[in-house]
């Protein structure tokens, strides 16, 4: 499987090839397409949600600011808030945002990369805020999803060196199974997001 990400400028030409990478790939693997929104407008997110959503395989929104985390977290046609502690001396959530995460359904992104290329005292806060995350995550039960978003080949760990690393850091085997998970949960839950009526009942299509 392979999950091909946008941002709001490049994301309507990708769906324009669609079709033609269907024909390419004939069935060979599968493919969904991402939107990946960075902006500190809350305006703008909402704008880009709204106008992609059924269009895309997944949305996330790049955190890092507050109101953006937060803003986030509370629509529901949202599914991943990627690195909230991003540029913060804190994790960047609370456990008022983590029931939010809860009720919408909207997963927590940490990123490997974000440790990888740190150093020092900044490595030191990522892995800080990778454990408030962790305690909120347990208490809460919020989706969690682990990425190692590598930029080339020097950034790619084994999958055993990235699994090792996040034991390190206090998760569990049983967590870390479970935030692999999460991705393929999202794909299938947005296959049928357009029959959802509210959250846990869904329009069942009469097909004869």
């Amino acid at each position: 499987h392979i999950n091909f990400s946008y941002n709001t400028n490049d994301f309507l030409n990708a769906v324009d090839f669609k079709n033609d990478l269907e024909n390419s790939l004939d069935g060979i693997i599968e493919f969904n397409y991402t939107l990946e929104i960075k902006s500190s407008n809350i305006n703008d997110i909402q704008k880009s949600v709204n106008k992609f959503r059924k269009k895309a395989s997944c949305i996330s929104v790049v955190g890092g600011d507050l109101k953006v985390n937060r803003s986030t977290l509370e629509n529901i046609k949202v599914d991943v808030l990627s690195r909230p502690y991003l540029r913060r001396y804190d994790s960047g959530l609370n456990h008022v945002l983590a029931k939010e995460a809860v009720k919408n359904n909207v997963a927590i992104e940490l990123c490997f990369k974000d440790v990888l290329k740190s150093y020092l005292s900044h490595r030191s806060k990522v892995i800080s805020n990778f454990k408030d995350i962790y305690t909120l995550y347990r208490k809460f039960d919020f989706p969690l999803v682990l990425s190692s978003r590598a930029e080339s080949v020097f950034d790619i760990r084994t999958t055993h060196d990235f699994v090792a690393f996040f034991k390190q850091t206090g998760l569990t085997d049983a967590e870390i199974n479970k935030s692999f998970e999460t991705s393929s949960n999202i794909l299938e839950y947005n296959k049928n997001r357009e029959d959802l009526i509210l959250k846990g009942v869904r329009r069942v299509r009469d097909e004869a």
